[in-house]
């Protein structure tokens, strides 16, 4: 091979290098600046299934000098209809990051008399990264479901010192 050929080889595969690690270097650069959606939930009954967005969706931002967290919050006001029939379950799914925090559970029921009752579950009653729950319609035959509101919380402190939990995740399912 003369070295005028050997030299375009060479000049043509650095180009090619130069050209891939730019390629490269785009596409990590997009990546890493992406939209990573917000998780969701998929609720399941009578054979239908819907995806259902945060009602509310709050990052912990930062946390000052008392220990108080920040939070930035987005609120999408979106409850996602799911009909269901008395006596069919509910069924969610939970993807990953939802079924290793901290979470709790309110159903809404109906009763004939135009009473409200609310059941509530947690992630305690359930054993540890369950990522699908199954969600009564009728506990009780007196009872409909109406609504499940599935909330990932924080512990908090009011300023006399007391303690409890609010929500900082919020995903709405209406179902009747």
């Amino acid at each position: 091979m003369k070295p005028k050929t050997r030299t375009a080889l060479a000049l043509s595969a650095a180009a090619v290098l130069v050209v891939v690690l730019a390629v490269v270097g785009v596409v990590a650069v997009a990546v890493r600046h992406a939209h990573r959606s917000d998780p969701a939930i998929t609720a399941y009954a009578h054979g239908k299934t819907v995806t259902v967005p945060p009602y509310r969706y709050c990052t912990v931002t930062q946390s000052n000098d008392n220990g108080q967290l920040g939070l930035a919050c987005r609120q999408s006001e979106i409850t996602a209809q799911l009909d269901t029939p008395p006596g069919y379950p509910v069924q969610l799914s939970l993807p990953p990051h939802i079924a290793d925090a901290p979470w709790v559970m309110v159903m809404e029921y109906h009763a004939p008399d135009g009473t409200m009752a609310r059941h509530v579950a947690s992630y305690l009653d359930y054993r540890k990264g369950t990522l699908a729950i199954t969600v009564d319609s009728r506990p009780q035959p007196d009872l409909r479901l109406i609504g499940i509101e599935l909330q990932l919380v924080i512990p908090t402190r009011d300023e006399t010192g007391n303690e409890g939990f609010a929500p900082y995740q919020v995903w709405s399912i209406k179902t009747a």
